[in-house]
């Protein structure tokens, strides 16, 4: 039995869940989640849930909002989930369209009904008093296959509460690796009411504020790569979109978008701005060497979670405080 097992099954040693928390994130960190070549792991759900603080969830709760039928989000729900991860085989075969479609219906009407409960004034809206609100505490954060269409054109244009294009494929990797429907919308639920609030505003304000602390990030880091690109007119706003709302899942392979999502998960999940910049630096040479570098970013190189989390943890000492700040709070 490992680490993981232990501390799963028999809860932090002596009750301290604070020193609990830190040795489940260093055996994250330091040996990952146990996984086969699929990136199929009986922990790695329970770990995620652990570390998003996702309180465990009623499946009739998840039924009943599924129960609701299409809430007014469904059309735009259902022009992107056919696309979702459609060129990722591992995807395809473990998860459907039709249950894809279920979790960001359930999720846009959970959202739907949080709005209506804040614009009338309820204390309590009928489908979100189960697994917290939409307006829920911050975690504690680390101290010192692409989105279909054109996610940029929905800034600031959409008035729908409950759906963003995008969600779609920052929902794929929670049901890949959940056990159950009601797992992975409990997962989803936490992830974007307490970690990526401001991602799913109809405007997407923290994922803009997001792309300009990519470029700020970059010119701290490797200010002669930051610059070429300034010169080529490759701003984050151009290439990064799709890598900061999801963050990374756009990027395959599958098991390495789990892989990186574990360290997110363990450390904050604004560290996915210093890893959108991590996998910058991996190919700065061919970028520099390029005279059109917007073709190479069209689409990311192959993600490789190791090499990425390395590379960004190594950043953290060079960002002045003010600065990671900002990144820590950006998506709330």
């Amino acid at each position: 039995m490992t680490n993981l097992d232990l501390l799963l099954l028999k809860g932090p040693p002596g009750g301290d869940v604070c020193r609990g928390l830190d040795d489940l994130r260093y055996n994250v960190l330091v040996n990952g989640i146990p996984a086969n070549s699929d990136g199929m792991s009986e922990l790695r759900i329970y770990i995620w849930l652990v570390f998003l603080s996702s309180p465990p969830l009623k499946t009739d709760t998840y039924l009943d909002l599924v129960r609701q039928g299409p809430s007014p989000a469904y059309n735009k729900i259902r022009n992107d989930t056919f696309r979702t991860l459609a060129t990722d085989p591992l995807f395809r075969r473990r998860v459907t369209e039709n249950s894809l479609t279920r979790v960001l219906n359930a999720i846009a009407w959970r959202l739907h009904d949080a709005h209506e409960a804040k614009v009338n004034g309820w204390q309590s809206p009928p489908t979100m008093s189960t697994a917290g609100s939409i307006d829920g505490p911050p975690r504690t954060s680390m101290s010192a296959h692409s989105v279909s269409g054109d996610t940029t054109a929905s800034h600031g244009t959409s008035t729908t509460i409950g759906y963003v294009q995008g969600m779609n494929v920052l929902a794929a990797p929670l049901l890949y690796a959940a056990r159950s429907e009601t797992q992975a919308f409990a997962a989803f639920s936490t992830l974007i009411s307490n970690e990526l609030p401001s991602y799913i505003l109809p405007s997407m304000d923290g994922v803009h504020r997001g792309l300009r602390l990519v470029d700020e990030i970059l010119m701290i880091v490797d200010p002669k790569l930051a610059a070429y690109l300034q010169s080529k007119g490759m701003s984050a706003e151009i290439y990064g979109f799709a890598s900061v709302l999801t963050m990374c899942a756009c990027t395959p392979p599958l098991p390495e978008v789990l892989a990186l999502w574990d360290f997110l998960f363990a450390y904050g999940t604004h560290l996915n701005l210093l890893c959108i910049v991590a996998q910058l630096v991996l190919i700065r040479d061919q970028l520099m060497e390029a005279a059109s570098p917007n073709q190479i970013l069209r689409s990311f190189p192959p993600l490789q979670a190791a090499k990425v989390k390395a590379i960004a943890i190594s950043f953290v000492p060079k960002i002045p405080e003010e600065l990671y700040g900002r990144i820590v709070s950006h998506a709330r």
